[in-house]
């Protein structure tokens, strides 16, 4: 009902009766501002085209009811156009589903734990293919002789990608089944197998895991999540020389400089210029300072905000693949529809440079908030960390 009560959206997502130290939640269901499942059905025609501006109004207004919020982040992270019908969209779900099935038989046919309903954390095989010590697990490798290096680099991930699952959300109540922890796995191993340039790193598994939550089929979580990586696999890419979000680190220490001069002098004379303290919040997007309902909240907010229309046609373009992603289409005429605030700022600024994530610019706002806590109790980078991670007391 308008103008009705507030609801806690806690209830979504259990939390096992044992865990008391969990965040806070502050995200409150809100009618009359939060996208409801009645305003969603409405904002679609007869066939099924988006009204996504309206839609991107009211996420920004009061975010995504949980009821809904899977189906819709399925828009706001370009697996679907606003402007399909019902019937296009079911075609291109089928055939993603087909897509992932293929790539997932590909990983079984080498490791049959994948679709097992099991998950492993610990090592397969050595770094030159060798066996190793585990005779376990190499009863779980399918013979099929000497293995090429993508199936050695491959394998090796394997348990550390296991490990992370182990470790992922446990304070949720969904993760106390077998196989949600198994289809966790399955989808991080499926993904490594075929990013081979990124392949797996540590924190995929907190970005994935609201995906298979929020999506009940298997291969709609992939997608989901593999629309998700096209926006920040630039993060996890690691050369001899750098760590991928090293290059957000650098705007974060510009953007702090201009808007609290002091508090970046502090961070440099405690030996903090680097603003390697802040690695978490932008590599898995806040997921571990905030709670699981508030880091869902925050994210539809952000990907509201930077809506750009075209990314599905980039992404589909004839050739695409996952290396395509977002800042690829720079230089290119931006369409006249609807997109994000955030976006539509960002089109108003003639560069060919992509534009800054605004997850830069919230950490950014996050230290401003923190400022004189950190100047007056912040003796040391530890002290760094323990004061700026600590967003949820908020």
């Amino acid at each position: 009902m308008w103008g009705g009560p507030a609801e806690p959206a806690d209830s979504y997502y259990a939390v096992r009766p044992e865990c008391t130290d969990v965040p806070r939640t502050r995200f409150k269901i809100k009618p009359g501002k939060t996208l409801s499942a009645r305003k969603w059905q409405a904002a679609f025609s007869l066939d099924g085209h988006l009204d996504i501006g309206k839609t991107l109004h009211r996420i920004q207004r009061g975010g995504i009811h949980p009821s809904i919020r899977g189906e819709v982040w399925e828009f706001l992270l370009a697996c679907y156009d606003p402007e399909s019908t019902f019937d296009e969209r079911d075609q291109i779900r089928q055939h993603r589903r087909v897509q992932y099935a293929r790539w997932k038989n590909e990983c079984r046919e080498i490791f049959p734990v994948i679709g097992s309903g099991r998950y492993i954390s610990a090592p397969v095989i050595t770094e030159d293919g060798m066996n190793g010590n585990n005779t376990e697990m190499m009863k779980e490798l399918t013979p099929r002789g000497p293995l090429d290096k993508k199936a050695i680099q491959w394998l090796l991930t394997l348990h550390q990608i296991g490990l992370d699952v182990m470790r992922t959300d446990r304070t949720l109540v969904f993760y106390e089944k077998q196989e949600n922890l198994s289809k966790l796995w399955d989808i991080l191993s499926v993904y490594a197998w075929i990013d081979t340039d990124v392949g797996y790193g540590q924190g995929m598994s907190d970005l994935c895991s609201p995906m298979i939550i929020l999506l009940e089929d298997e291969a709609d979580a992939f997608w989901c999540f593999e629309r998700l990586m096209r926006r920040l696999r630039g993060n996890f890419r690691c050369t001899g020389n750098s760590v991928g979000v090293e290059k957000q680190l650098s705007y974060l220490a510009a953007v702090t400089q201009v808007i609290d001069p002091k508090l970046h002098h502090h961070f440099e004379t405690l030996g903090g210029g680097d603003y390697l303290f802040a690695f978490r919040m932008l590599m898995v997007l806040f997921r571990r300072e905030f709670s699981f309902c508030d880091s869902l909240y925050l994210w539809e907010m952000m990907w509201a905000l930077e809506y750009d229309p075209d990314l599905f046609s980039l992404y589909e373009e004839p050739g695409s693949n996952i290396m395509k992603a977002v800042g690829s289409n720079k230089g290119k005429p931006k369409s006249r529809r609807p997109c994000g605030k955030y976006e539509r700022e960002n089109m108003k600024i003639k560069s060919s440079d992509a534009s800054l994530p605004i997850s830069v610019f919230l950490v950014a706002s996050v230290l401003k908030d923190k400022s004189s806590k950190l100047l007056h109790e912040a003796r040391g980078l530890d002290d760094v960390v323990k004061v700026s991670l600590h967003v949820c007391s908020f």
